[in-house]
């Protein structure tokens, strides 16, 4: 302890008092000891004996403790005393020691803390050392890794600021095409950018500027998004994207126009099971359109038609409500979520939409491109030919395009990081280690797209070889789609389509040689394709379509020239000129004069003149088409030498394209193939169904039901269906097709044309049948057998043996049989004649002869003489005359069975046909041999025409079949030659028509001053001014139109329906309908119309400067011929006071032209312009004759026509003849003039002689 205890004070006075040690000794503690131990010797015993020795007890025990504590405690006392003494010396010590420790502590610290800063100092100055190292290492290897990309964004930063100053207009025409373009054609898109909008913008009083050559795509897409849409299953044609674009990016609904379902395709693969797929009219659409808006879920609309239902008119034009919040549908208000989105789709090829449907959607035209199907149908035939390339092809285009897309993710995020990046991003070691990163990633995948374009390339230079073959298919492809324009069940899959390719390329023969073997893969894709087509065709239109096909085939081979073909399909000939030869009529010099203005017929109208009677024998013969022509023009190229025959002998067109096509092609492109029907049926699947196509007379049902039974389906097993649908037959189809499509039966429907509604709307020509079948189905046409010779052999198979004999009049019941069928012959082929033969068109069928004989049979037995009246009465009038509501019809009829059913036939003096007497008697298979061995060869003489009626029906079926081919040609073909200078382009075209007819078109007759100047209105005054008001509506109409039409081409107006077929008009050099309705019936072209109107105006324009009547009027010049005629009877009747309806018109056939006339005749009126059809006049003899040859209408002299009581009429020797505005006849009649005849005049009846209006 430092310092020493305290004592109590009683111890230190006891202390000071005596001394312990010395009072008590030891032996006195012992002598003490016994006294203690005692146990009486406690002060509490004593106590009660005396309190004070109580307490000396107390004090005696206490002091020997005390003792004996003191003599334990005081050595340690001491011992502690001497050892604080100890430990203060110590201590002293230690503090001193302490002391000078601390100082050397404190020294120790300072010289620490100094070293410690030194090297604080020396350590941040490597750390700094090191990072600008690092630093100087990232950058060098940052600024190495983006050197690639130095030079590309260096560019990309100048070509910004360079379309920087572009921008407004660069924005303009791309927001433009957006909003626009989507509806047309790759032609007429390029058009509108480049011919159209860039010039306009440029061409302004401030001029927009606008990047040249400009690409809307460049603005909106990158490669990656084109690779990411090819992934998907978008072709990839540039059509392709372009659409994808304008669909990706417009504001307003897209509608597509899909008829190959291309786009829809790719729609689905693009938004997969988020895509809300309805049809207008399933069942709850409704709700599922509903439950999409609020949802924000994509819809699409598919298999729309032009018609859209009113409830979702406010969904199409965005009618929202609530400040876009919901929209109103019908009596329903939903909520419209901001991320719902519409695509609409239609299957319609050429749909014409509502304007207020066409504002408020995108129209977008995903047909399929002969470039996209091409690349198509190229991977389809090396998928068969080579199927390991195509595969590594596929791959290889999967792997681009995803390299691509990773690529541009990359591009993006390491610009991302690099804009993100604030300060100095090189102090960012993660950032620049992700840039170092990325870019080494992009460069490892951009080598990789390398070699894979690399391989790419290889692939392609072998695929490439076998791409003719799918430019050929593809070509084919929109040949066959354009028939639809022809005849609206036309109409062909790209499904059905690529099925035919593809077996046309299994079929091909092999070889070993690719050049030779793509040869034979075109040829047979060819030749299945036009046997594929032709079967579904009528036969008047097979050699439409093999033409078409050449004819466009030599064109994508560049082997013939345009202007040669623009000439051959419109022969715009020189109207009005008089041929100088007399083998040549004036329309025929006016097409060489025409031709004789191209640099390769230069002089052919010479050559025409100066060798003449090389040419009158080349013309006259029989089949010039298989003739050397003259001199040098035989060493002419094939379709030159289409041309001069299109001039010279228009009739035989029809045999100098078959010959063309069996040069060109070969010749089995033109024999006449009938194909089996069990053939066709193994082409068949459950869903590819046999649609027959039926001409008049024609049932091939017997035929289904043959094959059936050879098949094991009859009616007998229940497993054949037949049902003719009509009224109240549809739950019976739907029963058989049920049943059929459960159990495998085989179900016919027939007369599919009398249901209601079958899936569509009836469009314009009345057809419902839905186009989905159309498409898919195998097309058959079955048509009657042409030809006298098949057509009386036809007739006679309806019979047999049996029949020949049934009858107890035998011999008078087979001879009549026979001339029935030869009548029924007749009758049926004549309609092939065209208006010449029949007025009007009738469907005579077997049944009508099978019932004439039952009838006959009927009557035989029944009466003993044969009753010849009451026979041609029942075949004439009722059995065929059923079918006939033409009066003049009825009479040709009439004087058939009058001709070939007499009491004549059983004298043997009968001929049914010149060279051709009624056979003997004979049995079933003598009257087949008689016929083969006895009836003439076709010729018009088999029907009592004249031979001219079968030039004018090949030469019109040839006029036909060049105006379709026209119509056939691609919208946009002449638009590249355009370019060359070769010929003009269809807008051009138009364009130049439609200013010509505005140039020359007459102002309107003014009907204020012509009623002012009539002093008294004539019936001839009153049919003047009734034809000045007709031709002043036709001309407002035809003012109006082209001058909408102008505006609608300028931009200035929305182009309707009506002006697109005003456009169509003025470019096939049709006369528009919208004009024919207001004008009067023609056959003229747009050109030679508009010559004649011309000349209507002047003759009108002449007649009512004074009203005076003309000297001739021109009947076929007035809208209404019969007013005028009319007018020539009332006239007479005020005049003599007779009753009108007592009197009838005379004619006089005068010897003299209009120009041989002094004046107008006192009574009755002079008429000229009138043609004869089917015969001639002869002016020397003034009566009917045979026509000449190739004069296929005779020019009328002038015609004396005046008004007479019906009983002064005189009709012996006279040909009632019937006189028509046009050569089509029919509901075109005007009157009935009596021609006077030597012969029959059943002859003319039956040589179908008319007189005629216009030539």
């Amino acid at each position: 302890m430092s310092s020493t205890p305290s004592k109590c004070p009683l111890i230190v006075v006891i202390d000071e008092a005596f001394n312990v040690s010395v009072i008590i000794k030891e032996s006195s503690l012992k002598a003490v000891d016994e006294y203690l131990r005692d146990p009486d010797f406690n002060p509490d015993a004593i106590r009660r004996v005396s309190y004070a020795a109580a307490g000396l007890c107390a004090w005696a025990i206490n002091i020997v403790q005390y003792y004996r504590v003191y003599c334990e405690v005081e050595p340690k006392r001491l011992a502690a005393e001497e050892a604080t003494e100890q430990l203060r010396q110590t201590e002293e010590q230690f503090n001193a020691t302490q002391a000078k420790l601390a100082r050397l502590q404190t020294t120790l610290q300072t010289l620490k803390d100094q070293y410690q800063a030194a090297q604080n100092e020396k350590d941040e100055c490597q750390r700094a050392a090191d990072q600008t190292a690092y630093t100087i290492n990232l950058a060098n290897r940052l600024v190495g890794g983006l050197a690639s990309e130095k030079e590309r964004w260096t560019n990309t930063i100048q070509q910004f600021q360079v379309l920087g100053n572009f921008l407004p207009g660069n924005v303009l025409i791309t927001t433009a095409y957006l909003s626009y373009v989507g509806y047309f054609t790759k032609y007429y898109r390029e058009e509108l950018l480049y011919r159209r909008w860039m010039p306009f913008l440029k061409n302004l009083k401030v001029p927009i500027p606008v990047t040249d050559n400009l690409d809307p795509l460049s603005m909106l897409i990158d490669d990656a998004d084109m690779a990411a849409w090819n992934n998907e299953g978008l072709p990839a044609d540039r059509m392709s994207y372009e659409n994808a674009t304008i669909l990706t990016n417009c504001e307003r609904w897209p509608l597509m126009i899909d008829p190959q379902l291309q786009g829809v395709k790719w729609i689905r693969t693009r938004y997969g099971e988020k895509l809300v797929v309805i049809r207008l009219g399933g069942k709850g659409y409704m709700e599922k359109i509903e439950h999409a808006i609020a949802a924000g879920e994509t819809l699409l609309l598919e298999n729309m038609e032009e018609n859209m239902e009113a409830i979702l008119d406010p969904l199409i034009g965005r009618n929202t409500i609530r400040k876009g919040r919901a929209i109103k549908l019908g009596d329903k208000e939903i909520e419209y979520h901001p991320d719902f989105r519409l695509i609409l789709q239609t299957k319609l090829a050429n749909p014409h939409y509502k304007p207020e449907m066409q504002a408020q959607t995108t129209l977008i035209n995903f047909t399929v491109t002969r470039d996209g199907l091409e690349d198509q149908l190229l991977a389809d035939v090396v998928a068969l030919e080579r199927p390991d390339l195509e595969k590594s092809k596929y791959e290889l285009t999967r792997q681009k395009n995803e390299y691509k897309i990773s690529l541009k993710k990359l591009e993006d995020s390491l610009l991302q990081r690099l804009a993100a990046a604030k300060g100095n991003f090189l102090s960012d070691v993660a950032l620049v280690e992700n840039l170092e990163k990325t870019k080494s990633t992009a460069n490892e995948i951009e080598h990789k797209k390398d070699e894979a374009e690399k391989t790419s390339e290889q692939i392609d230079k072998t695929r490439e070889v076998y791409r003719p073959a799918a430019a050929r298919a593809s070509l084919l492809y929109f040949i066959m789609n354009d028939l639809r324009k022809i005849h609206p069940m036309y109409q062909f899959s790209l499904k059905a389509f690529k099925i035919v390719f593809a077996k046309a390329i299994q079929k091909s023969e092999e070889s070993d040689d690719v050049k030779i073997r793509v040869l034979n893969l075109i040829d047979s894709i060819t030749y299945s394709t036009s046997l594929y087509t032709t079967r579904s065709l009528f036969e008047q239109h097979k050699l439409i379509f093999t033409s078409q096909m050449v004819l466009q085939i030599l064109l994508t081979n560049k082997e013939i020239d345009i202007k040669e073909l623009e000439f051959l399909l419109r022969y715009p000939y020189v109207p009005n000129l008089t041929s100088p030869v007399d083998f040549l009529n004036e329309q025929s010099w006016g097409g060489v004069k025409s031709l004789s203005t191209m640099e390769e017929f230069h002089n052919l109208d010479r050559d025409i003149e100066g060798s003449a009677k090389r040419w009158k024998k080349f013309v006259e013969s029989e089949a010039p088409e298989k003739e050397k022509f003259p001199q040098e023009w035989k060493s002419k190229t094939s379709l030159q030498k289409l041309c001069i025959m299109r001039a010279l002998r228009p009739d035989r067109m029809l045999y100098a394209l078959s010959l063309f096509v069996e040069e060109k092609l070969g010749r089995k492109y033109v024999e006449n193939r009938t194909i089996e029907l069990s053939r066709s049926f193994e082409e068949t699947t459950k869903a590819t169904p046999i649609f027959f196509i039926l001409s008049p007379g024609v049932d091939p049902l017997k035929e289904v039901e043959g094959l059936g039974r050879k098949m094991g389906f009859t009616s007998d097993n229940g497993k054949f269906h037949n049902i003719s649908l009509g009224q109240g037959q549809d739950v019976v189809a739907e029963k058989a097709l049920d049943d059929g499509s459960r159990d495998g039966h085989w179900v016919v429907l027939q007369n599919i044309h009398l249901v209601a509604r079958c899936g569509s709307t009836p469009g314009p020509d009345g057809h419902c049948i839905p186009q989905g079948i159309l498409e898919s189905a195998i097309k058959i046409t079955n048509e009657a057998p042409t030809g006298m010779y098949a057509n009386v052999h036809k007739a006679l198979d309806n019979f047999d043996q049996d029949t020949m004999e049934r009858c107890s009049k035998e011999n008078e019941f087979k001879s009549i049989l026979f001339a029935l069928c030869y009548f029924h012959a007749v009758v049926a082929e004549r309609r092939k004649f065209g208006p010449i033969g029949w007025n009007r068109r009738y469907p005579f069928n077997n049944g009508d002869l099978t019932i004439s004989v039952d009838v006959l049979y009927n009557y035989l037995e029944a009466n003993s003489k044969v009753p010849w009246e009451d026979l041609r009465y029942l075949f004439g009038e009722i059995m065929y005359g059923g079918h006939i509501t033409d009066d003049w019809d009825r009479r040709l009829c009439r004087n058939y069975l009058e001709t070939y059913i007499n009491p004549d036939m059983f004298d043997g003096d009968l001929f049914l046909a010149p060279s051709f007497p009624i056979p003997p008697n004979s049995d079933y298979k003598g009257y087949h041999q008689y016929i083969d061995e006895y009836l003439p060869t076709e010729s018009p003489y088999l029907y009592g025409l004249h031979p001219n009626a079968e030039i004018d029906f090949l030469t019109t079926t040839s006029e036909t079949l060049f105006k379709t081919v026209l119509e056939l040609q691609p919208r946009d073909a002449g638009a590249g030659a355009s370019e060359s200078g070769s010929v003009t382009s269809r807008e051009e075209k138009i364009k130049a028509v439609l200013d010509d007819i505005m140039g020359r078109l007459p102002d309107d007759f003014n009907m204020v001053e012509l009623f002012a100047k009539t002093e008294e209105k004539t019936p001839y005054t009153v049919v003047a001014l009734q034809e000045c008001e007709r031709m002043n509506i036709l001309l407002k109409e035809m003012r109006r139109s082209l001058k909408e039409l102008d505006s609608g081409l300028k931009g200035e107006l929305t182009v309707t329906a009506d002006m697109e077929a005003l456009q169509e008009s003025l470019y096939l050099d049709q006369v528009p309908k919208t004009w024919e309705l207001r004008a009067y019936p023609s056959l003229f072209s747009l050109s030679t119309w508009f010559v004649d109107l011309l000349n209507r105006f002047k003759d009108l324009e002449s007649w009512t400067s004074d009203f005076q009547l003309p000297y001739a009027v021109t009947l076929g010049y007035l809208f209404n011929p019969q007013s005028f005629l009319t007018a020539i009877m009332q006239t007479t009747a005020r005049k003599n006071e007779w009753p009108l309806d007592r009197m009838c018109l005379s004619v006089d056939i005068t010897k003299r032209t209009k120009d041989e006339l002094g004046g107008a005749p006192r009574e009755g009126a002079y008429i000229w312009g009138l043609y004869l059809e089917g015969a001639r006049w002869d002016t020397q003899t003034s009566q009917l004759v045979e026509a000449k040859l190739k004069e296929i209408t005779s020019a009328m002299p002038v015609i004396f026509v005046k008004a007479i009581p019906t009983d002064r009429m005189d009709t012996k020797s006279m040909y009632e003849c019937p006189v028509y505005k046009i050569k089509t006849r029919g509901a075109h009649f005007v009157w009935t003039f009596f021609l006077k005849t030597k012969e029959k005049p059943s002859k003319w009846v039956l040589g179908g002689v008319a007189l005629l209006l216009q030539k």
